[in-house]
C-alpha cells in the first residue's frame, strides 16, 4: 500500500592602466565594435567629425554611392576610411577646429542642452511625426540658423549640457571604464559675439555661403549604440558621485538612445534606464517583491524559454541521484520548492532504479501566498498523483516560511532509517542582504546531516559595495542573457522556437531582476548574486567541502542543450567539479555539491 502524507503547508590600478589601455573595450564589444580603449577619444572626435560632414545632402549622396569602405566592427579604421573618403568634399585647410570639421554657419544643434529639448526635438522617420524619440536606426537633428554655437553630444556631458570641458569615467572610479581622462572640446580662438547668448561654446564660421535651412544629420544605430553604453556608464558614475542634475539629463537621454536600438541591445538598455530612473527619482516601490504566485508565473515562462532552469534542476538531481545509490529510505529537503518542476523527473528516475525505488519523502519550503490558497499544498498533491502512477511510495510536506533564516533543525521531522539531501536553487544569494542569514541556514543543513547539499546560483558578483561597479557587472551579465534569449527556443526537443509570449514574459523576469540590482538597497535588495569562488569560501568556512559532479553529469547535460533551437550559442563547462552554463564564452549560472567535512 502506497502512503502519501501532505502536510500544511574596484577600482582599477595604475599598473593595469597600459593593458587595459590597449584591450577591446568589452561593453561596446556586446554591440559588435572592436575598440582598444586606447582609441576611443580618437574615435568620439571622429564621429563628431562626421556629423558635420554628412549634413551635406549632395555629399552624402555621392558617398553612398562611390564609396567602398571598411568592416564596421572596426568602428576605428571604418572611421578613418569614411573621413579619408569625405576630406575632398570639405575643401582645403591645415588644423581643423571644431567649427571648420562641423562644416555649419550661423548655427547650432537645436537645443541638445537640456533633455527638455532634446524629447522635444528629435523626430522620428518623417519630419512631421514629432513623437520624440529616434527609430529605426536613424536619429534626425534639425539645424538653427542665426546663433553661433554647435552643441556636440558626442559625450555623455555634453549631451546633459555641463561643460565644454568634462571628465568622462574618472580615474578613481574603478570602473574599468575606457574614457579615464579629460576631454576638451576645440574652442574658436575668438570670443562669441556678445549678443549670441552662447559664451560657453565655440564660434563657428561656415564654409557654405547658402545655408540649407532644413540640412540634417542623420546618425546610424550604430553610432547611437555606442552613445547609449557610455551614456548609461556616465549616468551610473553621476548616480555614484550623487551628482543627481547630471544623472536626470542623462537617464531620459538613454531611454530616447534606447528607443533606436533594435533586438537585445534595445531590450537589456530600455529596462536599465528604468532602474536608473527609479533609482534617481527614488521610485522604488514599497514593495520591491511580486507575489510568489507571480513570481512563479514569469519563472514557468523563462523555464519554457531557455535552458537555464532545466540545466539547474537536471544536474542537481544527477547529484542527488547518484547520493541516494543503494539507499532504501530518502528524503529531500528543498529551500526552493515553487511549482516543483524539479522532482517529477527525479521520481521516475528513481522509478526506475535496478531493485525497485525507494521510499521517497519530500520536504519543501515555499513563502506564504496572499490569495489565500496554499499552494505547496496543491503542488504536493500533483506529485502525489505522479508517485501513484509511476509505483513510486511517496510522502510530502509543505512549509511555508518567510525565510530560510527562520527554518531550525527540528521542523523536518529527521529519521534515522533516511538518507537526507537538500537542493537549493537561486536560494541563498537572497540572504545576503540580512546580517549572518546565510551562516545561519548552513548551520540549520549542518544540523540536518545531509549526504549531499546541491546549490545552484548565478555566475556574478551583483553583491559588490560600489555601486559603479555592481552596475558594470549586472550591464555585462544581463546583456548575455538577453542575448541568449533573442536566440533561443523552446524545450519540446523539436527545434521550435519559444513562443512570443515566453520570451516577452522571460524578458519581464530579468528586467525585474535588473530593477532589483540597480534601484534598491538595505533589505529591499535581494538580487545579490555571487560568483562561485565566494560561495566556496562560505561553504568551506561553514564546513563543507566540495563534491565532484563527474564526467557524466557533464555529458548528460551537454546533451540536454541539443534539444534547444539556437543551442549553439549555449556552451557547459567544467570548474574544479562544478558545472556552469554559459552563453558563448560567458559562464552564467553554477551547480555545485557538498558533503559535510
Amino acid at each position: 500500500m502506497k502512503k502519501h502524507t501532505l502536510g500544511c503547508s574596484s577600482s582599477t590600478s595604475n599598473s593595469k592602466g597600459k593593458k587595459i589601455y590597449d584591450q577591446d573595450d568589452e561593453l561596446l564589444a556586446v554591440l559588435g565594435y572592436n575598440v582598444k580603449s586606447g582609441d576611443m577619444v580618437d574615435v568620439a572626435s571622429k564621429i563628431e567629425h562626421l556629423e558635420g560632414v554628412l549634413n551635406n545632402d549632395d555629399g552624402l549622396s555621392q558617398y553612398a554611392s562611390d564609396t567602398n569602405h571598411l568592416n564596421p566592427s572596426d568602428l576605428n579604421s571604418w572611421l578613418e576610411s569614411m573621413i579619408s573618403e569625405l576630406n575632398p568634399m570639405m575643401g582645403s585647410g591645415g588644423d581643423q577646429d571644431l567649427g571648420a570639421v562641423a562644416g555649419i554657419n550661423n548655427g547650432m544643434v537645436k537645443g541638445w542642452s537640456t533633455p527638455e529639448n532634446l524629447a522635444g526635438e528629435m523626430e522620428v522617420g518623417e519630419k512631421s511625426c514629432g513623437s520624440g524619440y529616434p527609430l529605426g536606426g536613424k536619429g534626425v537633428f534639425e539645424f538653427v540658423e542665426g546663433s553661433g554655437v554647435v552643441n556636440g553630444w558626442s559625450t555623455p556631458e555634453k549631451l546633459a549640457g555641463i561643460s565644454p570641458e568634462m571628465e568622462v569615467g574618472g580615474s578613481g572610479g574603478g570602473s574599468g571604464y575606457p574614457f579615464a581622462k579629460r576631454v576638451k572640446l576645440c574652442t574658436s580662438p575668438d570670443p562669441p559675439p556678445s549678443g549670441s547668448g552662447s559664451s560657453a561654446y565655440p564660434e563657428i564660421q561656415n564654409p557654405n555661403p547658402n545655408p540649407n535651412p532644413n540640412q540634417i544629420v542623420i546618425v546610424d544605430s550604430q553610432e547611437n549604440g555606442i552613445r547609449l553604453v557610455h551614456t548609461l556608464m556616465a549616468c551610473a558614475e553621476a548616480v555614484e558621485g550623487n551628482n543627481m542634475l547630471l544623472a536626470e539629463n542623462l537617464v531620459k537621454q538613454a531611454g530616447m538612445l534606447a528607443v533606436a536600438q533594435a533586438g537585445a541591445m534595445r531590450k537589456v538598455a530600455t529596462y536599465f534606464a528604468e532602474a536608473l530612473a527609479r533609482r534617481i527619482y527614488k521610485l522604488s516601490p514599497e514593495n520591491p517583491q511580486d507575489t510568489p504566485a507571480f513570481q512563479d508565473f514569469l519563472e514557468m515562462h523563462f523555464y519554457e524559454t531557455c535552458p537555464y532552469i532545466k540545466f539547474a534542476h537536471f544536474t542537481a538531481n544527477q547529484a542527488i541521484l547518484e547520493s541516494f545509490v543503494g539507499k532504501k529510505k530518502v528524503h529531500v529537503i528543498d529551500f526552493s520548492m515553487k511549482q516543483g518542476m524539479q522532482w517529477p523527473a527525479l521520481m521516475q528516475a528513481l522509478a526506475l532504479r535496478p531493485g525497485g525505488p525507494p521510499v521517497f519523502r519530500l520536504t519543501g519550503i515555499g513563502l506564504p501566498s496572499n490569495d489565500g490558497k496554499d499552494h505547496l499544498q496543491e503542488v504536493g498533491w500533483k506529485l502525489a498523483q505522479l508517485a501513484d502512477t509511476i509505483n513510486v511510495e511517496f510522502e510530502y510536506r509543505g512549509f511555508v516560511a518567510n525565510s530560510l533564516a527562520d527554518l531550525e533543525p527540528g521542523m523536518f521531522d529527521l529519521r534515522d532509517d533516511e538518507v537526507v539531501a537538500v537542493n537549493s536553487v537561486f536560494e541563498l544569494h537572497r540572504l545576503l542582504g540580512r546580517p549572518m542569514a546565510v551562516e545561519k541556514v548552513l548551520d540549520v543543513v549542518k544540523g540536518l546531516k545531509p549526504v549531499i547539499l546541491t546549490v545552484v546560483e548565478q555566475e556574478a558578483n551583483h553583491n559588490g559595495l560600489v555601486f559603479l561597479d555592481r552596475f558594470t557587472e549586472s550591464l555585462h551579465y544581463y546583456s548575455t542573457l538577453f542575448d541568449s534569449l533573442e536566440s533561443s527556443g523552446g524545450g519540446s526537443g523539436g527545434g521550435e522556437g519559444a513562443s512570443e509570449q515566453d520570451k516577452i514574459m522571460s524578458e519581464v523576469y530579468l528586467g525585474k531582476q535588473i530593477c532589483n540590482v540597480v534601484a534598491c538597497e538595505g533589505m529591499d535588495r535581494v538580487e545579490r548574486h555571487e560568483t562561485l569562488t565566494q560561495w566556496k569560501t562560505r561553504l568551506d568556512s561553514a564546513g563543507f567541502e566540495a563534491v565532484h559532479l563527474g564526467s557524466n553529469a557533464f555529458k548528460q547535460a551537454s546533451m540536454l542543450l541539443a534539444l534547444f533551437a539556437g543551442g549553439d550559442g549555449y556552451r557547459v563547462e567544467e570548474n574544479n567539479g562544478c558545472l556552469m552554463l554559459g552563453w558563448h564564452t560567458r559562464p552564467l549560472i553554477t551547480t555545485s555539491a557538498w558533503k559535510l567535512k
